[in-house]
């Protein structure tokens, strides 16, 4: 006679199920049991033999321990999802389970460090998100700018800027074309967290979608939820933060000053040094009265009879902007000996591999030959001991 698994916390067995993209009826069949033992499982009113369980844990390549960890408490904060009116329901799923992730993450990480403190300017903006006007944003962008130092010319590193300033950020392959980024407040933290699809975006499309994301924080903290689930109001957030994103990466009178041609071939003399696709520089020259709309149109149809629609030139050669809060943690918890790498995974109870991804550390940095798989002492003077570690000096 099989045993129940004690301690089985079937919600985390639909966690697993769903950022592995299964439905219940797939994982039933990848199991062998009914459709009904999984809904059984998922709903509480069964427990898996701890056979059964090392079946699934082996399909959904999770470590045992995640199906038996308390749930994390619920987030009150609304997601904001770039490509939500198109993206699927088991696409969102998927990636909203990397999203309970990062909490995890995050909850075992505080122990030890001090997160970068959250460094958000103050903006004065209509109460309603549907009053802003485009010189309300235009003015909001370039007080980002200001209030960070960046300056008015190209941005070196967006990530860097936005994870010195408090934001979280982490990169995941969220396996989905029409699902690009999205972000969310952390009411746990306090503090932004945006997660960026790696799967296919250039670095300059990963650039526009972290300050599309970062347009979210700045203008629309306050907005309702009701808002979002409305397809008129949430279309005039996405074109607001999409405009903000333009007039983030290209500050209206310097890259006007660095363009010496409104041209296919003028921009992208300049993508190389702003970082931003010739397309976002269309858009942007439009709304700038630097070309008409038949301008724009004609350099639209050269655009894709160039063949750019599919990739423009050096989006191969630009390197994508990493970031570095999760990675530097990990990598010096396991540098100062603080932590070894069989502790990090007992304590996450999570792949190794999903960490690795998450955490943008190196692959193999958790799985590797090379990857310390042996519990580790830790002398008792680096045990935490209320204290934390500042990632980063306070900026001056």
């Amino acid at each position: 006679m099989n045993t129940a698994t004690s301690g089985f916390v079937g919600r985390r067995l639909v966690e697993a199920r769903q950022a592995r993209g299964l439905t219940g009826a797939m994982l039933a069949e990848l199991i062998q049991v009914t459709p009904q033992s999984v809904s059984h499982y998922e709903r509480g009113r069964h427990s898996p033999s701890p056979e059964m369980l090392g079946r699934i844990a082996d399909i959904l390549n999770m470590p045992m321990p995640y199906f038996s960890r308390q749930l994390d408490p619920e987030q009150s904060s609304p997601i904001f999802w770039r490509g939500r009116s198109t993206a699927t329901r088991a696409a969102r799923d998927r990636a909203e389970i990397r999203l309970i992730w990062i909490h995890a993450i995050l909850d075992y990480l505080t122990k030890f460090f001090e997160l970068p403190a959250l460094d958000m300017p103050s903006i004065d903006l209509p109460a309603d998100f549907r009053d802003y006007t485009y010189e309300d944003i235009e003015r909001a962008s370039a007080q980002v700018r200001n209030h960070w130092r960046v300056g008015d010319g190209p941005m070196p590193d967006l990530l860097l800027e936005m994870e010195n300033n408090g934001i979280l950020i982490s990169r995941i392959l969220v396996g989905a074309d029409k699902l690009d980024a999205f972000t969310q407040w952390s009411s746990a933290f306090q503090i932004p967290i945006v997660m960026l699809g790696r799967d296919k975006a250039s670095a300059c499309r990963q650039r526009f979608d972290a300050a599309h994301e970062l347009a979210h924080l700045i203008l629309h903290k306050k907005v309702q939820l009701k808002r979002l689930n409305t397809s008129a109001d949430y279309k005039i957030m996405e074109d607001q933060a999409h405009f903000f994103a333009s007039s983030l990466l290209l500050p209206a009178r310097e890259f006007s000053n660095d363009l010496w041609s409104p041209t296919l071939d003028g921009m992208l003399s300049i993508k190389e040094r702003w970082r931003v696709s010739v397309g976002a520089m269309i858009m942007r020259c439009e709304a700038l009265g630097l070309i008409r709309e038949e301008g724009a149109r004609r350099l639209w149809i050269n655009y894709a009879r160039r063949g750019w629609r599919s990739g423009e030139p050096f989006d191969g050669k630009l390197e994508k902007e990493r970031p570095r809060v999760l990675r530097r943690s990990i990598t010096m918890l396991l540098a100062e000996r603080e932590q070894s790498v069989s502790q990090i995974l007992s304590s996450l109870a999570l792949a190794p591999k999903d960490i690795e991804e998450l955490c943008d550390l190196d692959p193999g940095t958790l799985t590797g030959e090379t990857a310390d798989s042996r519990a580790m002492p830790v002398l008792k003077s680096r045990q935490p001991s209320g204290n934390v570690v500042p990632l980063f000096g306070k900026k001056p």
